[in-house]
């Protein structure tokens, strides 16, 4: 029991620093829906630790390790009299006034049990709380970093929405901003269709990754962990975040170099296939301080 109730305390100290994290990462809009998923973890958690707990304490009491005595009630009384004795029904029905009394005082051992534990988990519970108080805040450092890195470059930053289209929406961004324009400097077999297109900017350039990656298969194929066709109809038609691949085709599409730059100050070339020259445009890259988790902007020339 000992042991299981260690686990507990520490089990519960991990989640509320886990869920402390969580909130204060959130957004405006994402605070309900992680508000929610916080009381969720920890309804299950308190659910599997009471379920433990009872199943402990089904085994004890099932190996004879511990019984109690008050638990089995008290002996009925004999339905008989000795000689001597006058009992009637009336007497035998309704229990002695002293037997009433005891059983009144009689503890709740089970309840008493369930309070302690309850206790106790509350105590953990404001515990872990405190602890996880004392975390540092990976998102405010995340930004004041980042804003260091700003500086020494140049550059500042334009905030892309947190939906899961951020790649996409940054690079469109960049590539307009920098006068690039987003039809695909290399040749694609529905380069046409895409310039009669009247779609959001983050829908043209996610139009052309998949394009580019479906001309160029074998190159890609090796990376994907899906079919194809799969792949691909994510791209087009959904909001599945990109990364790497997609970084990779857009470049190539595009013929530029594409940096990312993350709070450490390390930035991540992504080149065109082509030699000489290109466009260069500017990513930033966030591990923390998004709803969403990790988060691209768009980063301009500063004025």
């Amino acid at each position: 029991m000992d042991e299981l109730l260690k686990k507990h305390r520490q089990e519960q100290k991990d989640l509320q620093a886990r869920i402390l994290q969580k909130r204060k990462s959130a957004t405006k809009k994402t605070r309900r829906g992680i508000n929610d998923e916080c009381v969720e973890l920890e309804r299950q958690l308190k659910e599997r630790q009471d379920s433990e707990l009872s199943t402990n304490d089904g085994e004890a009491v099932s190996n004879g390790h511990s019984v109690d005595p008050d638990d089995l009630g008290s002996d009925p009384v004999p339905n008989q009299t000795l000689e001597g004795d006058s009992l009637t029904e009336q007497n035998l029905a309704k229990p002695s006034p002293q037997l009433k009394d005891e059983r009144i005082r009689k503890p709740n051992r089970q309840k008493a049990r369930l309070a302690r534990r309850a206790a106790e988990q509350e105590s953990i519970a404001i515990q872990a709380e405190k602890e996880a108080q004392d975390l540092p805040d990976l998102r405010l450092q995340e930004s004041d970093a980042m804003r260091i890195q700003y500086r020494s470059r140049g550059l500042k930053e334009h905030e892309i929405r947190s939906d899961g289209h951020c790649l996409y929406a940054a690079v469109a961004d960049q590539l307009v901003t920098r006068k690039q324009g987003l039809m695909p400097k290399s040749p694609l077999h529905d380069t046409s269709r895409i310039a009669h297109l009247s779609v959001p900017q983050y829908k043209t350039t996610r139009l052309v990754t998949a394009s580019y990656i479906s001309a160029h298969a074998d190159d890609f194929l090796p990376f994907l962990e899906e079919p194809l066709d799969e792949y691909l109809y994510k791209i087009r038609e959904t909001g599945e975040w990109g990364g790497h691949l997609e970084l990779l085709a857009l470049a190539k599409a595009y013929d530029v170099d594409i940096n990312v730059l993350q709070s450490n100050g390390q930035v991540e070339t992504i080149e065109s296939a082509t030699d000489g020259a290109k466009p260069s445009l500017w990513l930033s890259y966030y591990h923390h301080n998004f709803g969403l988790g990790e988060h691209y902007n768009s980063l301009r020339q500063a004025d």
